[in-house]
């Protein structure tokens, strides 16, 4: 398994794929980040393995910083108009799997970011909004972290 990983000598991807399971939560929240933080020439997307249905939760954790996912509804690989890109990020153990599946022949990089599913939180609306916005902060942190820099991204084995 492979981490992305800033260096000084690194190439930047022209397209980025984030991918979860029902593209409803993380892979659009993350999606929604990256398009704030790269450069405008980066393509990024985002897909599920199955289709879900859209998280107002979602909605109320970008709006604290300040994003949208706009008219973004959730969709599945089979729906994205193009399939080419240079790295998928995996934020659930479903979406890695078939990742790996789909990229067996191909020489897309497959890169795995270990995300909880804030569906999970129970209790008050604040306290389910507080795992929301620690998936929201622990993506953010990652894709600062790993393909923000300002010589780059570049892909290194962990």
């Amino acid at each position: 398994m492979s981490e992305l990983e800033p260096t000084s000598a690194s190439i930047k991807p022209g397209a980025i794929l984030f991918m979860c399971g029902m593209n409803a939560i993380r892979s659009p929240i993350a999606e929604a980040i990256a398009r704030s933080l790269l450069p405008s020439n980066t393509y990024i997307r985002s897909a599920g393995v199955r289709a879900g249905e859209r998280d107002p939760f979602v909605d109320v954790v970008l709006d604290e910083i300040g994003l949208s996912l706009g008219r973004h509804l959730p969709h599945t690989l089979e729906d994205l108009e193009d399939d080419y890109f240079d790295v998928i990020i995996t934020l659930s153990p479903q979406a890695h799997h078939a990742a790996l599946e789909l990229t067996r022949a191909s020489a897309v990089e497959v890169v795995y970011w270990p995300t909880m599913d804030p569906t999970v939180a129970q209790g008050t609306r604040e306290q389910i909004l507080e795992s929301y916005r620690e998936v929201r902060n622990h993506l953010a942190e990652l894709i600062e972290n790993r393909l923000l820099d300002r010589s780059g991204i570049a892909a290194q084995s962990a």
